[in-house]
């Protein structure tokens, strides 16, 4: 499989070869959703907290006598029931991540590669690199690309220049290598890879 690379001005730039193994698999859509679920649990932050009834400060005598009074009978004042009272089977503090094998997750980057070429919305640039970093420049550059919305994943740094321009434009992220994953790949339109990141990925896979 091979894709064109471009410059980021849109002019031709040679093509790349790339792995049917990492690029060309046909997409499992069950793979993906065990993947995004997985990592949108694992950023869950599962800080929510109730007091329950024995973290109540509050006398434990009984309030009033059992009987004779008319009233329902009662004892403990940090009960759930009493304004105040302890939450009953209220959250605690608690980590939502679950378990996913190295290798699934592994396949499902594969899966998420896959299926944005099989949707042709993979392009290969030479480089990320903005001399004056302004951001209204590097739009105009994202239009003749017709980038409006994806993920623009680099080599192992980000040209400190591209990064302050893009940061301000919306639904425009932009990642090194080691931050490649596969919600941020689905969640925008198009997926933007340098030659840098390519090679990382076929050696990553290989």
């Amino acid at each position: 499989m091979q894709f064109d690379v471009k410059t980021l001005d849109g002019e031709a730039a040679g093509s790349i070869t790339v792995s049917e193994a990492v690029f060309g698999l046909e997409p499992r859509a069950d793979i993906l959703q065990r993947m995004v679920r997985y990592q949108l649990a694992k950023r869950q932050q599962g800080s929510h907290k109730t007091k329950g009834r024995s973290e109540i400060k509050a006398t434990s005598k009984k309030m009033y006598r059992q009987k004779g009074t008319g009233s329902a009978r009662h004892g403990n004042k940090a009960a759930p029931q009493f304004r105040g009272g302890g939450k009953a089977f209220g959250p605690v503090v608690r980590d939502h991540a679950i378990d996913l094998p190295k290798k699934v997750r592994a396949l499902a980057l594969r899966h998420a590669l896959s299926a944005k070429a099989r949707a042709e919305a993979i392009v290969v640039v030479d480089d990320l690199k903005s001399a004056d970093a302004k951001t209204k420049a590097l739009l105009a550059r994202f239009g003749g690309l017709g980038l409006t919305n994806a993920l623009i994943v680099g080599g192992s740094e980000i040209d400190e220049g591209f990064g302050r321009a893009a940061r301000n434009i919306p639904q425009i992220d932009v990642l090194p290598i080691q931050g490649i994953n596969v919600y941020d790949i689905l969640r925008r339109d198009r997926l933007v890879l340098t030659r840098a990141a390519v090679e990382a990925l076929e050696e990553r896979f290989k």
